[in-house]
């Protein structure tokens, strides 16, 4: 088992996406990678599998180093195979026969039943496309695994299996994690690497600590940038003295000490750099507020699939002003029927029985897939055509939520998953509602914008009711916590019950 070294790697794009970047990855090390959406995460695993190559510095690997890069998309080429066979041509043409079983370990290792090992790749969920995607990887027997937002598609289930996988049987191979995902960063990963324009901050904890550790960090920079300041407009100061009465006396010496304060002034201030700033987009929410008490009244509800299939029932329900509700259950549990059935309750309350709004509720909704955006329309047009902020402002809205100019008149049907996800938040927020119905809020939000997001709602305590699957952010802004299971709902007082019986 070998090591990557890399000596002061840095990438431009063309300003810095990340520079100064020195660490070696050995045998053990499960290094979470962090950087907001466009800084350069995705860039060094491609520069780490050899598949591009930095601006600037060298990447060292040690003679034979076997890499498996697991990227986040499916190659087109595999979709029509069986899930098996996909995993099984990973290996060498040669080896295929003889080390087939490799392929069936790894299945048992993700729990894959036994129907989808031949179902075609192109008919499997997003979440066993992953798995699959990583099995593919693994049976190669990798020296260094390279993992690009492996939990994106995955339910918590899987995450929490996957989890397992990475410390149990793959804990002893190196790898390098991109994610999002702060509580499976802290569960999976041993250090971390923070990318940044002008270094790259490295601690030996997972995220958790590391961005605790990393705040304290800034923090002293910050207050050594004001004393330096301080100190330059000191010397300023003082050379201005000295040569104004250097001169006004004639005196040589006073102005050749001024010269030497201006000279110390300016070497100090080449060393001022503004300290680093995460940019995600200006995610902010609204709550115009309402005297309700009671925004949603349930009683007697049947919540069933669309053929008729009874999932739950809700005897009786209500849901309060501030209140920050959280739907907990696994997949298939009806979480995303009944967020449905309250849509309807909320935008065409005559379809629904048993669910009473608010008459002063006033809604914002979005699901994971910003299914509210218009897909034919700009992110501009969308802004400006909706909520008539003018032209200008507009601009400005966008320019603030991390959209350049030429962005703003792409198709919104062209936008990575992340700009659709701040785009939809900027809407939601523009709307100024007094409810939120959010249905993964934080998919595809980087890590600064899930902390700003959760500041957010923390700050204007919206009264809303969100499915997630994103642990951090719920144990950040729950309040009340209904969990769906065994054909029945039921209050609890926290989630901790439902992960630990995922595990």
């Amino acid at each position: 088992m070998g090591t990557i070294s890399l000596r002061r790697v840095a990438v431009r794009a063309p300003l810095p996406l990340f520079s100064d970047l020195n660490t070696v990855i050995g045998p053990g090390d499960r290094i979470g990678l962090i950087a907001g959406n466009g800084g350069g995460k995705t860039t060094l695993l491609r520069c780490l599998a050899g598949l591009a190559e930095p601006s600037e510095g060298e990447i060292i690997r040690s003679r034979g180093l076997r890499v498996a890069y697991v990227e986040q998309d499916m190659p087109p080429n595999l979709l029509g195979l069986p899930m098996a066979e996909a995993i099984r041509r990973a290996l060498p043409p040669a080896e295929r026969e003889a080390q087939a079983w490799r392929v069936d370990v790894m299945l048992d290792s993700f729990a894959a039943p036994a129907d989808l090992h031949e179902r075609l790749v192109g008919k499997l969920s997003g979440g066993w496309q992953r798995l699959a995607l990583i099995a593919r990887a693994w049976v190669t027997e990798p020296d260094l695994l390279l993992l690009d937002e492996p939990t994106n598609h995955l339910d918590l289930a899987k995450i929490q299996l996957l989890e397992r996988w990475i410390t149990a049987e793959a804990g002893d191979t190196p790898m390098l994690i991109a994610s999002h995902d702060r509580s499976f960063l802290d569960n999976a990963t041993t250090r971390t690497l923070f990318l940044r324009p002008a270094s790259c901050p490295a601690y030996a904890h997972p995220y958790s600590r590391a961005r605790a550790l990393l705040a304290d960090d800034d923090a002293a920079l910050e207050r050594k940038l004001a004393k330096d300041g301080r100190e330059v407009d000191r010397l300023r100061r003082n050379a201005a003295e000295l040569k104004n009465v250097g001169v006004n006396s004639g005196s040589d010496l006073l102005q050749k000490k001024a010269m030497y304060l201006t000279k110390r002034a300016d070497s100090l201030e080449q060393t001022i750099r503004p300290a680093h700033a995460e940019k995600s987009g200006d995610i902010r929410l609204a709550n115009r507020g309402t005297h309700a008490k009671v925004m949603l009244a349930l009683a007697d509800v049947k919540v069933a699939t669309p053929d008729g299939t009874p999932l739950f029932q809700v005897k009786k329900l209500d849901l309060f002003q501030s209140d920050r509700v959280v739907l907990l259950g696994r997949n298939g549990v009806g979480k995303s029927v009944f967020v449905r059935m309250l849509l309807a309750a909320m935008t065409t309350p005559e379809s629904v029985t048993g669910i009473r709004a608010s008459p002063s509720i006033v809604l914002g909704y979005a699901d994971q897939q910003m299914s509210h955006l218009p897909e034919h329309d700009t992110p501009h047009g969308h802004i400006a055509g909706t909520f008539r902020p003018g032209d200008q402002r507009a601009t400005a809205l966008l320019a603030g939520a991390g959209f350049t100019v030429d962005m703003q008149r792409r198709p919104i049907a062209q936008l990575s998953p992340g700009q659709k996800a701040r785009l939809g938040l900027l809407a939601l927020r523009l709307a100024e509602p007094n409810f939120y119905l959010l249905d993964e809020p934080t998919n595809h939000v980087d890590i600064a914008g899930q902390e700003r997001l959760e500041a957010e709602m923390l700050a204007h305590a919206p009264s809303c009711v969100v499915v997630s699957h994103d642990r951090s952010f719920v144990r950040a802004i729950g309040t009340r916590f209904l969990l769906i299971e065994r054909g029945r709902i039921e209050e609890v007082d926290g989630p901790e019950r439902f992960y630990k019986s995922l595990s």
